[in-house]
């Protein structure tokens, strides 16, 4: 998919009620924030619309209050939050649509800031109802979508009130289109793609896509071992889709004939249980023995991914190697980052888990792009249309 929509500055904000959809679901702990990354990433687009002195209104989910009003989930740590990022003052109405918010939307002057009250508080959000758009959209006079975590899900706040007002995307979206838009259209080559995590089921449709573009595919962690037994391999109680056999068979048939290199692991990291104390073994991931199953991949293997992402050009890295949450069977999902930052590729890893591991080993300032969102970034590069960005007004 290339999107050419029209961005925060082919829109004149001036003194108008701008309704910004942002992503502020991050992690809380006792009604603490323990990472800020997500607002921290809306800070250019909110600054701009002060710097015109727009009216502005925020709104964003947190967690899955199951469309009914759960204070658990109330965004009031995150208005604390932004107003220390932007040194200013920003209220937080106590409902999406209701009086409060209808009030206090009314009563804004340029340059001031309201956040709107969880907007899956109510269920109308997720169903993408069309009154419920059309109130939320009666609150403003341009809408701006900058959460691109939220833009593959059609809602009323990412896709349905676009229907009613202007709609243009902010800064965060716009650079995750750009960077991601032209490593798949135009990428610097030789273009590598890393992918991991426990199913290749949820990748399928990922890895059709890239076998057109990409010159070498590297695949670990989980969804390794069903290619794996797909060539006749023992895998022993590794992680296995029976029923993704012939498709695994497909896809390496595929990269065949495309020319694609498509690399699986070499050696395994095997335990006898799924615990991060279990006694370890190397084997090669071929002939693995019926009581192991294997949980990160082993130095063979680590070199040949390494070697593959030498001279890379672009680097797209999507799932962990292994399982990395466990401190001993970590070492091939830092192995391969510490690669990716070392390779001088443009390198794009998209949300999720992979964000997460850079983060955790401290590469992630050597990263040209994290992706903000996990889920979205995925379906982009499968080639899906995402709904909260074609929703948005093309440019001219």
């Amino acid at each position: 998919m290339t999107y050419n929509k029209k961005g925060i500055e082919d829109i004149d904000v001036t003194g108008k009620k701008v309704l910004v959809r942002c992503d502020f679901n991050v992690p809380l702990e006792d009604g603490k924030i323990t990472d800020d990354n997500r607002i921290v990433g809306a800070l250019p687009t909110i600054k701009h619309l002060l710097s015109k002195k727009a009216k502005i209104i925020l709104c964003s989910h947190m967690g899955r209050p199951k469309g009914e009003f759960n204070m658990k989930y109330t965004l009031e740590p995150v208005a604390g939050r932004l107003a220390e990022l932007l040194g200013v003052k920003v209220t937080l109405a106590a409902d999406v649509i209701g009086e409060d918010a209808k009030s206090k939307a009314a009563a804004l002057k340029s340059g001031e800031i309201l956040l709107l009250e969880n907007v899956r508080f109510h269920k109308e959000e997720e169903k993408n109802d069309p009154d419920f758009s059309k109130e939320l959209a009666s609150l403003a006079e341009i809408y701006v979508n900058d959460a691109f975590g939220t833009a593959h899900r059609a809602h009323a706040s990412t896709a349905g009130v676009a229907d009613y007002l202007p709609a243009v995307c902010g800064y965060l979206i716009q650079k995750e289109i750009a960077v991601m838009g032209k490593a798949l259209s135009d990428p610097k080559r030789p273009f590598v793609a890393i992918l991991g995590g426990a199913k290749v089921s949820d990748k399928i449709g990922v890895i059709n896509n890239l076998l057109e573009k990409v010159d070498t595919i590297i695949v670990g962690g989980g969804m390794a071992y069903t290619f794996e037994k797909a060539t006749g391999g023992n895998i022993g109680k590794s992680l296995c889709e029976l029923d993704k056999l012939d498709m695994a068979k497909d896809l390496l048939e595929k990269a065949k004939k495309n020319g694609v290199n498509f690399l699986l692991p070499i050696d395994t990291v095997c335990a006898k249980e799924f615990a991060n104390e279990a006694e370890q073994a190397i084997y090669n991931t071929n002939d693995i023995p019926d009581d192991w199953m294997g949980l990160d991949i082993g130095p063979k293997t680590i070199k040949a991914f390494s070697d593959a992402l030498k001279g890379a050009g672009t680097i797209v890295w999507n799932g962990p190697m292994g399982v990395f949450e466990f401190d001993n069977f970590a070492n091939g999902t830092k192995a391969v980052a510490q690669a990716v930052a070392e390779s001088g590729a443009i390198s794009i890893i998209g949300g999720g888990d992979s964000a997460a591991a850079v983060e955790k080993f401290g590469f992630a300032d050597k990263i040209t792009h994290i992706s903000t969102g996990g889920g979205a970034s995925l379906e982009f590069l499968e080639g899906l249309e995402l709904p909260g960005i074609a929703c948005l007004n093309e440019k001219n």
